[in-house]
């Protein structure tokens, strides 16, 4: 058995590794894409134009203007005179934020009143103009700490109060955005690799020799197994290492328990593969039958949109998805020191999922061979 299975993870092997561009493909785009998506799918927002429509002549609201101008995400303030130009400024998207301070703002924040300034944000452009209100809120929150700590009248209760980011205090978003797709694309590359072997296999009709080979479908299942795993597991670690060394990301938690999850989430992500390989007649139907597996699991993992936001039965169907458990882990991991009790409820789930996928393979890949 041991020999048997020895052959067959060697053939699986030389078959994905011996041609110079199948190794580029596994091993160059990810890399890539690695690169362009951290810097592409950025959560940043900078050069932006604002608009400021100052009724009051006094101290803090030219104070606050100030900050808003040398605020390294400010690109252009634009000074308008009149509600109708602070209007048009929205209207025709020269400025995605627009402030307007009332004429007695400054006199409020001197008696130490609540003081309010309107800000207007362009809603066509709704994620950019609220991380741009949130930008122009620490900016609020830094002046009232100052005014607070200078004993200001009313304790500084005119601006809101300070906020502190635990975690990633200055919200850089490479920290969130480079350890997830480090995640993603192993994920991808591992499906394609499984779900393009059985069907391979079959469009090619080795599939047939499988038949007359003593191979049982267990030792057919995990000669295809381990090159995927090998192969999606050294393409996560050297981008989790990449994220470290290259974007210099702050590693807090355990390389051993990350190294674990990462081998139990691309097994997992295999089982799915071989399951859709499996079922596939051709490898044209797996690719498709890949993207069509990959892009709900993405979606509904957490990656880009919290999962408590998502209905009731969608986020029953996102346990099923292997992704939602190894993000929880390796944001933990780079940025929390993620304790491994806390790994640990992350990863069997992960064990259950593979678990039952290489069974649905074995079961499927059986019924084929009699």
């Amino acid at each position: 058995m041991i020999s048997r299975l020895a052959a067959q993870i060697v053939k699986e092997l030389l078959s994905l590794l011996r041609d110079p561009r199948s190794r580029f493909v596994l091993i160059g785009p990810p890399l890539v894409q690695l690169f362009i998506f951290s810097f592409a799918a950025t959560l940043d927002v900078t050069n932006v134009t604002i608009a400021v429509l100052n009724d009051d002549s006094g101290r803090w609201s030219q104070e606050l203007v100030q900050r808003v101008e040398g605020a390294r995400f400010v690109g252009e303030l634009i000074h308008v005179a009149t509600p109708a130009e602070l209007t048009a400024s929205i209207e025709r998207r020269e400025a995605i934020a627009a402030l307007r301070f009332p004429a007695d703002f400054s006199r409020k924040i001197g008696a130490g009143e609540p003081a309010q300034a309107q800000v207007i944000l362009d809603g066509r452009r709704a994620n950019s103009s609220q991380i741009t209100f949130a930008y122009l809120n620490t900016i609020a929150n830094g002046l009232g700490a100052e005014l607070r700590a200078a004993g200001a009248p009313g304790g500084g209760r005119a601006l809101s109060p300070a906020v502190r980011h635990w975690f990633n205090p200055n919200l850089i978003y490479l920290w969130f955005i480079v350890p997830s797709l480090s995640g993603i694309l192993a994920m991808l590359i591992a499906l394609i690799v499984t779900s393009l072997s059985i069907a391979r296999e079959r469009e090619l009709g080795t599939f047939e020799q499988l038949l007359v080979s003593p191979a049982h479908p267990i030792e057919i299942i995990i000669g295809k197994t381990v090159p995927a795993l090998m192969i999606g597991t050294l393409l996560g670690a050297v981008m989790i290492t990449a994220g470290v060394f290259v974007f210099r990301i702050p590693f807090t938690g355990s390389a051993v328990l990350l190294a674990g999850s990462l081998m139990l989430f691309i097994l997992s992500t295999v089982g799915i593969g071989l399951t859709v390989s499996s079922v596939c007649q051709t490898q044209q139907q797996a690719i498709l039958g890949t993207f069509s597996v990959a892009v709900p699991i993405v979606l509904i993992s957490g990656f880009t949109t919290p999962i408590e936001n998502m209905p009731d039965w969608l986020q029953f169907i996102a346990q099923a998805s292997p992704m939602k458990y190894y993000l929880i882990i390796v944001r933990g991991s780079f940025m929390k020191a993620m304790p491994p009790a806390d790994i640990f409820a992350n990863a069997w789930p992960m064990g259950v999922i593979a678990l039952v996928t290489l069974s649905s393979a074995i079961v499927i890949v059986r019924r084929r061979l009699h």
